[in-house]
């Protein structure tokens, strides 16, 4: 009995080194952790659990029917996150370079069918090279096995992509049908076509930061939600997300318990607003003073920063924010805005997130770039999110609300259960000069009338009292009570039930 049992420990030992001790160096001297050692960080202390350590590849071309090296690249299992349980896979770079086989996507797959099974979330930890050459189609069966359980438990399990190495070709799609990514600065890249590749085709000369790091997909491309300095700091950043999240859409969001009072007042916001309209201010102040303890998570900070996504709490209790940023092109909603906007609004809709919106938007951004890149397309994906959400909507404008901005931000038309307003709230279709310039356009030769005239429309519409006089905005509040009036809204909305029409689904302007 005892030889089996340290028979057992052997293979244990054997499956945990992984490809050896080399290859474990080479990827501690790249700044990386090991598969292993990742989780470790990620999860809480002794509560991984792990599946398939034994499984091997079933390849017998060139060569690998010699080679057989335990977990076959991929380490999977559970495990739980501040006491809360998930499911797990951690691709091993230091076997096979983490290259995807058909037995490794299996075991990819095992975990998403249990997580699914009993409502769980899904976390990857993606260090790869890519589909295994050597069992070529078998390979990228295993991706698309992968990829169907990616759509399937969308929107019912929240999924995260942590990419912390390389995730190239059909490696990225995953990832990417995911709900959120996470990156490592200057060791994880992604990309559909190397820079070889894009060299030989199109004679660009690129790096891999370049093309697919961190910066990019955070920047410009909008593909990954943060970039982290290094691995800890991605898993312990991810430690708190998962806190933020239901563990399915079956589940009651998570709560914690906050000392800081549900009915704070704070008079600084009654001096936010500048008595310039054409002067920014912070929209993360605002946040910052209305969710509890200050604390927001915000994702997509560095891509269309016009507008800001994230998660916070009320009374102990999760919200979305979306807010337009005044301090980043005046808060205007363009394409990239939209876009980030929508699917965030959609994942809040998906797990029964409350969505509290701060409108300050002087409308959409105009010009042939915007126009001829479907702006009209993209900007009906935020209004179609918005309209069709379900969950518990409060709406509060600052100030800005113009034209069609006015009705795509959650107004009271697309179901917004709750609409306020500041004092310093204008409502209207456009701005004072614009509207006078149009209406009155046969006295656009005298200044001293348009002045008169720029000052009477401002009086009638740059406040929110028109749009409350017809039940647009339920109330016009302080600003300093603004988070007592968040609090109250959503004690009233908790069990609030509306459903859309029956269908196998919608069809969004993608």
């Amino acid at each position: 009995m005892l030889a089996i049992l340290q028979k057992l420990e052997d293979k244990r030992a054997a499956a945990r080194l992984g490809g050896g001790e080399k290859r474990i160096e080479a990827q501690h001297k790249k700044g990386k952790l090991t598969a292993r050692e990742r989780l470790e960080v990620l999860l809480d202390a002794d509560s991984f659990e792990e599946l398939d350590m034994y499984v091997e590849h079933n390849c017998t071309d060139f060569g690998m029917e010699n080679e057989h090296i335990p977990g076959d690249g991929v380490v999977t299992g559970s495990g739980t996150v501040n006491g809360r349980l998930v499911f797990v896979f951690s691709q091993d770079f230091t076997v096979y370079g983490g290259a995807l086989s058909e037995r490794h996507a299996q075991k990819i797959c095992k975990v998403m069918d249990m997580a699914m099974k009993v409502g769980a979330p899904v976390i990857g930890l993606n260090d790869s090279g890519g589909a295994r050459i050597q069992e070529g189609v078998a390979s990228l069966g295993g991706y698309a096995e992968v990829f169907q359980r990616n759509i399937l438990a969308s929107g019912v399990i929240p999924q995260i992509s942590l990419i912390m190495g390389p995730c190239a070709g059909g490696a990225v799609y995953s990832p990417a049908m995911t709900d959120f990514i996470f990156m490592v600065k200057d060791s994880s890249f992604m990309f559909v076509t190397g820079p070889d590749v894009v060299k030989t085709v199109t004679n660009e000369v690129v790096t891999q930061e370049e093309l697919g790091g961190a910066s990019a997909h955070t920047t410009k491309s909008g593909v990954a939600d943060l970039a982290f300095e290094n691995d800890i700091e991605a898993l312990l950043a991810t430690r708190d997300f998962i806190d933020l999240l239901p563990s399915s859409n079956r589940h009651d969001l998570p709560t914690r318990p906050t000392d800081d009072p549900w009915d704070r007042l704070d008079p600084s916001l009654d001096t936010l607003i500048p008595d310039s309209a054409n002067k920014p201010y912070d929209m993360k102040e605002l946040i910052a003073k209305v969710v509890d303890e200050g604390d927001f998570f915000e994702v997509q900070p560095t891509h269309a920063p016009n507008i800001v996504c994230g998660f916070g709490r009320i009374e102990g209790s999760p919200i979305g924010i979306v807010a337009n940023q005044p301090m980043a092109m005046a808060g205007v909603l363009d394409i990239n805005s939209s876009k980030k906007a929508a699917r965030f609004v959609r994942f809040c809709d998906a797990f029964e997130i409350p969505i509290v919106t701060f409108v300050d938007v002087p409308g959409f951004l105009p010009g042939t770039a915007q126009e001829h890149s479907g702006i009209i397309k993209h900007g009906a994906k935020l209004l179609f999110a918005y309209g069709e959400a379900t969950v518990p909507k409060i709406t509060v404008i600052t100030r800005k609300a113009y034209g069609g901005a006015y009705d795509v931000m959650s107004s009271k038309h697309l179901r917004g259960d709750l609409n306020y307003a500041w004092p310093t709230a204008e409502i209207a279709v456009m701005g004072a000069k614009g509207a006078v310039e149009i209406i009155f356009r046969k006295e656009a030769g005298d200044p001293e009338k348009i002045a008169a005239r720029t000052k009477e429309y401002e009086d009638r519409f740059a406040n929110p009292f028109v749009a409350a006089s017809k039940g647009f905005i339920d109330e016009v509040i302080m600003p300093h009570s603004t988070r007592k009036r968040i609090a109250l809204g959503l004690r009233k909305l908790k069990n609030k039930s509306l459903e859309n029409p029956w269908k196998k689904h919608d069809n969004i302007p993608l």
